[in-house]
């Protein structure tokens, strides 16, 4: 259904600048979007494209006004703005609740009428459903997990026994969720021993989770995922974790077992957390991509790691020298210890 570029800024309280009856259908890009479609500007490498833009509305802040060729919704905070006129935007598939033919559902779990099982999912004994739950084609509910209302699994979503999933959560195809975490001991042979996990996984409510990616069993008590956590494609998360409400973790990132993240915190993608013993990361803490974090941090900021590419002849001499680095340090602390002329 299209929306009145009035009713799309009162949607997100912002201002109109232009013709507030036009009518728009679709959202694209800055430099794709054409008549009726409505685009955004939230970051100045890509104001060079505003004044040839054939969007009908743009979404920006004051001070990108001027350059503006057309109509435009003025916020404070462009990108959050286009957030939730795109929610507007989102395709409905909603035909309705069914129980499929082929869905087997064990006869002590309790049905409600607000339930959509898609083809072959599997629900074992003791699962509690809540209303408007929806769980895709091929996924599978070991026994004793709770859904709460609103919860949303993908196709081929596992889920192991004892999870936990709060209200309006998703879970993308291919994520598995209480698989045993990495735990094993050497006998005096060599010999590995396993250590059974005996824990569960607890997600909060409002938590997106991502294709492929795993979330490790607790050990003993439960790994945790805080309320409205979002997490991309492809994460791994070790036993026993604890991830704070409304943080964000990009895709590739791993973690060991027992790690624990605060509150809006955001480790971007590949970044790596292990090291010796628990490693503990305060609210309010960003780490940048392909970090790989050692040790605590107890202070909240922006942190970063590695080494940021160049030219392949001069990373790989440098990456030598990085080697002597250690003996070029003492040498400079041995020339300061010599008296001065």
């Amino acid at each position: 259904m299209p929306y009145s570029i009035n009713e799309l800024a009162e949607h997100v309280g912002g201002e109109v600048v232009g013709e507030s009856s036009v009518l728009i259908s679709g959202l694209g890009t800055i430099v794709g979007a054409g008549v009726g479609e409505l685009a955004f500007l939230s970051s100045a490498g890509y104001r060079k494209y505003l004044a040839g833009t054939k969007a009908s509305v743009v979404v920006l802040a004051r001070d990108n006004l001027e350059v503006c060729p057309t109509n435009a919704i003025v916020s404070n905070n462009p990108y959050l703005a286009f957030a939730k006129i795109s929610q507007l935007f989102r395709p409905v598939f909603d035909d309705g609740f069914n129980i499929h033919d082929t869905a087997v559902v064990h006869p002590e779990v309790q049905l409600n009428a607000e339930l959509d099982l898609a083809a072959h999912v599997v629900v074992e004994p003791g699962v509690k459903l809540g209303k408007n739950v929806r769980i895709g084609a091929n996924s599978y509910v070991g026994r004793d997990c709770i859904l709460e209302s609103g919860v949303e699994l993908k196709q081929n979503v596992t889920l192991y026994p004892g999870v936990v999933v709060g209200r309006n959560s998703i879970i993308h195809s291919g994520a598995v969720i209480g698989a045993d975490g990495f735990g094993f001991t050497p006998e005096s042979d060599g010999n590995l021993v396993e250590i059974a996990q005996l824990g569960g996984v607890r997600i909060g409510a409002n938590v997106s989770i991502g294709a492929s990616t795993t979330i490790d069993r607790g050990a003993i008590e439960d790994t945790q995922i805080g309320d409205g956590v979002k997490i991309d494609n492809q994460v791994q998360i070790g036993h026993n974790c604890i991830i704070g409400d409304h943080s964000i973790i990009c895709g590739c990132v791993g973690m060991v077992g027992s790690t624990r993240i605060g509150k809006h915190c955001v480790l971007a993608g590949g970044v790596g957390i292990g090291g010796d013993g628990v490693i503990e990361i305060c609210d309010g803490v960003t780490i940048t991509g392909c970090t790989h974090v050692t040790r605590s941090i107890s202070n909240p900021g922006v942190y970063s790691g590695g080494v940021i590419f160049s030219e392949t002849g001069l990373w790989k001499r440098n990456a030598i020298r990085f080697g002597k680095l250690n003996e070029l340090v003492k040498r400079v602390a041995a020339l300061e210890k010599l008296p001065q002329k």
